[in-house]
């Protein structure tokens, strides 16, 4: 006797809802046994319903909310990208009632409370394992298998393609331009590549790595960013020296302050990293997302980040949770957010920090700027000077001090008369001295 099928509604036909369709169809029946009830596509939302989609017309819609909306429709699936009109349709989905499964990670750093509330209040699904690093099951860890942990700390890699652009600059030695142009020719970067290479797309999953690890609200507007445009070769050369490379990282951790008060940190920049770390083995456009706890220890998930089929994979793993939570009448975990931790500023972080210097070339140079690290209690790791005359660079890397005092130090020098100017200014992670 087969079961009721279960309704499907895709929205968005791209890189990821195309191989979402294509393995759904495709495994049609190995999804029934998984589930317990076959699973079937309502619909598919798409701009424009023209050209040979690979799919059957008839499933085509360009009306995503009338799908959406519609009594055969148990869940959704929501993979277009953007913001304001997936909010609309999928907290449409939620109050109707429909488990829904998104891949939108924008979306979800700037409206989790609002989507976690609607699925709350109508006791429906709300699955996004394919929000942060593709294939690479990370949400569903912190959320279940570490449910009865300490989560410390979550760091990593999650974004392709400047991991791609900084890998590519470190091998070949060329510089920041010319290798962003060669990942737009290779597919891995846009056309408008600023949401990753300014590190919008590596806050907003920060923002929810965040909000599951640490019980709390995080949003990509809590998240402190920078990106990897100022990177130049030089810098990745002087890395090597120190037995380091350059990554763009994702960093959320649980802090103490002075005065004792328990806080959290999301940021998000490019920071040197020891050779002898496992992330700095990371390279192309590969991820991976290291979790420290306090019973398990260290954990580390690494993996495809990016493209249709791994997505997509994350895509369906929710699709069948979700689906047998309907066939059997259950549900899946709701948002915790008991903690309510405050997120702390930058500047009370400690860090540590890599500065390079163009400087005059004479006597007095090097105690002129020790000074200034001197006088707000920021100590001197290592300093070098590579060059002379007019090319006279200095790099000084620090021992631990708050991000506030490195940050009036790096002002103050680019005040001195012996100081060109501040080539480049990053932190060093993985270190605890």
């Amino acid at each position: 006797m087969t079961s009721k099928p279960i309704g499907v509604a895709v929205l968005g036909l791209g890189n990821v809802g195309s191989e979402v369709v294509r393995i759904l169809t495709e495994n049609a029946e190995d999804f029934e046994a998984r589930i317990g009830a076959p699973l079937e596509i309502r619909g598919i939302a798409v701009r424009r319903v023209d050209g040979d989609r690979g799919v059957p017309t008839e499933l085509l819609t360009d009306d995503p909310a009338e799908l959406v909306g519609r009594d055969d429709v148990d869940i959704v699936v929501e993979v277009l990208g953007g913001i304001d009109i997936p909010r609309k349709l999928v907290l449409s989905a939620l109050e109707k009632g429909k488990s829904v499964i998104t891949a939108n990670k924008a979306l979800l750093a700037e409206y989790t409370g609002e989507l976690a509330d609607a699925a709350e209040k109508s006791r429906a699904d709300l699955y996004f394992e394919a929000a942060v690093a593709g294939a690479i099951p990370v949400v569903r860890p912190l959320m279940q298998s570490l449910a009865g942990d300490r989560v410390n700390k979550v760091a990593g890699i999650v974004n392709g393609t400047t991991n791609f652009i900084l890998s590519a600059m470190d091998e070949t030695g060329a510089d920041y331009a010319e290798t962003l142009a060669e990942a737009g020719r290779l597919g891995y970067a846009e056309a408008d590549p600023t949401a990753d290479v300014e590190g919008y797309d590596a806050a907003s999953k920060a923002a929810i790595l965040a909000s599951i690890a640490f019980h709390t609200r995080v949003t990509a507007g809590d998240v402190y960013r920078e990106g990897i445009s100022k990177i130049t070769s030089d810098d990745l050369e002087t890395a090597k020296s120190l037995d380091c490379t350059i990554k763009l990282l994702a960093i959320c951790e649980r802090i103490v302050t002075p005065k004792g008060k328990e806080r959290i940190s999301a940021r998000v920049y490019p920071a040197l990293v020891p050779l002898n770390h496992p992330l700095a083995s990371v390279n192309g456009a590969f991820n991976a997302v290291v979790v420290e706890a306090e019973a398990a220890g260290r954990l580390m998930f690494y993996g495809q980040g990016a493209g249709g089929a791994p997505t997509a994979s994350a895509v369906l793993g929710d699709l069948v949770m979700a689906a047998r939570n309907k066939f059997y009448g259950g549900r899946g975990p709701l948002e915790s957010k008991y903690a309510k931790l405050e997120v702390a500023p930058m500047g009370d972080i400690l860090t540590r920090y890599y500065v390079s210097m163009q400087v005059a070339d004479k006597p007095g140079v090097l105690a002129t700027v020790a000074a200034e690290f001197s006088k707000r209690d920021v100590s001197i790791s290592t300093v070098r000077q590579h060059g002379s005359g007019d090319g006279a660079r200095l790099v000084v890397v620090t021992h631990l001090a708050a991000d506030s005092a490195l940050s009036e130090t790096v002002a103050s020098l680019e005040q001195l008369d012996v100081v060109v100017h501040v080539a480049s200014v990053l932190r060093l992670e993985g270190t605890t001295v």
